[in-house]
């Protein structure tokens, strides 16, 4: 067993943190008669040796010896090793090679071609084990037919032995999966499989499930080849799997979530979501994430494919349904306000689970979330009506995400009616750093919610790391209420994180304080004092803040001039944001400003263009705008910035015209970090210019994209 694995120099090799030299005891650990021994050791392999997919030089060179493993009838857990092998390859495949085949070369390089050799070397083995007396050792060796067997016609004919001797739907699915797998991976196997799952799609006697997945993996094999019958049949084999697929009930949760000691609630939660993201609670859930991306842009489609999914009978279907629609319309631009209701429709089911999936949904979604105002307001005063004023702090852990869910995203909308609830977070401090994080949208509210912030604020020990979230979290809402009120509490906070070095504290409350103005006068001298800090943000956020509160340019001016001079991009892009606010006065960052246009950084390019229109104005135009078109191209993230930009420039930006409409009938959302708020923004700026640059005549064709078109 494991012969020549102590001949590797496996210390000579890293992971994902640092030496390998532990491999070898990993190796031996996963074939330990004690469970927990094996459990452990695969834990560590998935987190230091494959950490989150990677593929490592250790990684491949420790493919024969689980092979071993996955081989020898006798060792324990085998199911699990052939599983990691899978994914060894497949994330070697991903990572390493472009889907037409051609190798991706990497500095440092990495273990996929290796990998993929070895396996590809080794892919008649998994003909084997797909027959393997375990179930779920067939089970976990299935893809790898698909995936690694070169020969195509041996690796079709295991799969249809394959179909006809499985019996449960997993295995029946990943056949399937795998069939496909292998026509992509083969042209000469493509026309074969093509044509067996078209007959499997069409088959009475398989079973409904069979039948959809031979119908969504022959849609993945030729999304092209989609006709308007495909949609409609697997909407009726989806009806017809849902009968007879059992209803299954997802585990109940706990009361309160555990305690994670010097943890701050923000990071405890993003982990709890992660994992709620991650899981999978219906069968087919896997198979109709494949049918969407195979649908890709047909959106109506796609929401007709989902408006039956939300209908399921089946708890965990709804739930993996939601989030589905999520993505969809976090990623696709369009007229979305039917699949906005389906999931509205979803707060009054009885099951909390699903009603805080689509709360979680329509606040992540809410900049084009309107239509569900009234719905989500209903169900907040529902809930407070059935289970008191204090349903926010519910002991039941299920009803209290579903209630906090709905409040932030009716809060996202601006609407006062989230405002009982929020009162009552911050009263009782339970999750009440949920309700900070959407504070600053009610500024109507601003006479209550400020004195409970800065009471807060005050509570914060931030001679403690983990507190810095949370500071940041309650000066970033401060700072949008802009109430005078919170100045004396924000000057302490600012003196308390400069005792401590919170750097990222102090940098939040410089921000609060310049967004305060002269009303934080009293804090000039320690302001001051930080104009030469030497953190990256601290620094420029000083110089902003002190311009805010006095105006002084002979002051601030020559700060501003040596953070264009830094070399950290990110001083030059904020100086250069309040050299554009300070506008023609700035005149003498002219120069520089011009020099700065040929950055080898797009984002600060774009920065100082918009600088160098606010100070300089039409002289600087023709360098202006060629900046901004050029780094849209480069960097699509930075189109929001140059957009803004273009609007300021008025009829001098015309030549931007054609950029902006293929902008515009972009598909998908782009922009900055390509989030719905970015996006919305964006379109919206867009046609505007549109509009103004060429505004239609009377009875033309709306803009493509538009909301008389289909558009958002």
């Amino acid at each position: 067993m494991f012969d020549g694995l102590d001949d590797i120099d496996w210390a000579s090799m890293e992971h994902a943190y640092g030496s390998a030299e532990e491999v070898p005891a990993l190796l031996w650990a996963l074939r330990s008669p004690k469970a927990e021994e094996r459990r452990k050791a695969l834990d560590r392999f998935y987190g230091a040796v494959h950490h989150q997919g990677s593929v490592y030089a250790p990684t491949a060179a420790s493919l024969p010896f689980l092979f071993e493993l996955a081989a020898d009838g006798a060792a324990p857990d085998r199911a699990a090793v052939v599983a990691l092998v899978v994914s060894v390859g497949r994330e070697s495949l991903d990572q390493g090679f472009e889907d037409n085949g051609t190798e991706i070369a990497y500095y440092p390089p990495m273990g996929c071609t290796q990998a993929v050799a070895f396996l590809r070397e080794r892919g008649a083995e998994f003909a084997e084990l797909a027959r393997d007396p375990d179930p779920d050792v067939r089970l976990a060796a299935i893809p790898g037919l698909g995936l690694f067997l070169d020969d195509a016609g041996r690796a079709a004919a295991v799969l249809r032995e394959r179909l006809a001797a499985e019996r449960g739907i997993a295995a029946r699915l990943r056949i399937v999966e795998a069939a496909a797998t292998l026509a992509l991976r083969l042209p000469t196997a493509s026309h074969q499989v093509m044509d067996w799952l078209a007959d499997l799609a069409a088959d009475p006697a398989q079973g409904p499930a069979t039948r959809l997945a031979a119908l969504v993996q022959r849609a993945r094999c030729a999304p092209d080849q989609i006709g308007e019958d495909v949609v409609p049949a697997a909407v009726g084999l989806l009806r017809e799997t849902a009968r007879t697929i059992p209803v299954r009930r997802t585990a109940p949760a706990p009361s309160r979530p555990a305690p994670t000691q010097g943890v701050a609630p923000q990071i405890v939660a993003a982990f709890e979501d992660l994992d709620r993201h991650t899981r999978v609670n219906a069968p087919t859930t896997g198979l109709l994430r494949t049918f969407h991306e195979a649908l890709g842009a047909r959106l109506a489609e796609r929401a007709t494919v989902l408006a039956e999914q939300l209908s399921s009978p089946d708890p965990g279907s709804r739930l993996d349904a939601l989030r589905m629609s999520g993505e969809l319309m976090r990623t696709w631009r369009g007229d979305h306000t039917r699949l906005l209701l389906l999931v509205t429709d979803q707060l009054t089911t009885a099951d909390q689970d699903i009603a805080a999936e689509a709360a979680a949904v329509l606040e992540s979604c809410h900049p084009i979330a309107a239509p569900a105002r009234e719905a989500l307001a209903a169900h907040i005063d529902a809930q407070r009506a059935a289970h008191g004023p204090h349903v926010w702090a519910a002991p039941d852990a299920r009803l209290r995400r579903s209630h906090q869910e709905a409040v932030r995203a009716l809060a996202r909308l601006g609407d006062a009616r989230a405002l009982p609830s929020l009162l009552a977070a911050l009263d009782s401090d339970i999750d009440a750093w949920r309700a900070i994080q959407v504070a600053e949208h009610l500024p109507q509210a601003a006479d209550q919610l400020v004195p409970r912030l800065c009471d807060h604020l005050r509570r914060i020990d931030l001679s403690q790391q983990r507190t810095e979230m949370s500071a940041n979290s309650i000066l970033s809402a401060l700072a949008a209420l802009a109430d005078p009120a919170a100045v004396p509490t924000v000057v302490d906070t600012l003196g308390a994180a400069v005792r401590h070095d919170q750097d990222g504290v102090t940098r939040s409350a410089l921000k609060a304080l310049g967004a305060f103005g002269p009303a934080a006068t009293g804090a000039r001298d320690t302001i001051r004092s930080l104009t030469t800090a030497t953190d990256a943000h601290v620094r420029p956020a000083a110089v902003a803040a002190l311009w805010a509160l006095d105006g002084d340019l002979a002051e601030v001016m020559p700060l501003l001039l040596g953070l264009l001079d830094d070399r950290i991009t990110f001083r030059i892009s904020d100086a250069a944001d309040l050299l554009g606010e300070i506008g023609p006065t700035a005149s003498a960052a002219l120069p520089r400003l011009r020099e700065l246009l040929r950055h080898d950084y797009e984002w600060v390019r774009v920065h100082c263009a918009a600088a160098l229109w606010e100070i300089g104005g039409e002289a600087e135009a023709p360098a202006v705008l060629d900046t901004l078109l050029q780094a849209m191209a480069q960097n699509p993230a930075t189109a929001n910035h140059a957009v803004a930009c273009l609007d300021r420039m008025g009829p001098l930006a015309a030549p931007a015209l054609p950029p902006l409409r293929e902008q515009l009938a972009l598909p998908q959302r782009g922009g900055r970090f390509a989030s719905v708020h970015h996006d919305e923004e964006l379109q919206r700026v867009a046609r505007i210019l549109i509009a103004r640059f060429d505004p239609a005549p009377p009875g033309a064709a709306p803009t493509p994209g538009s909301c008389a078109a289909g558009g958002l």
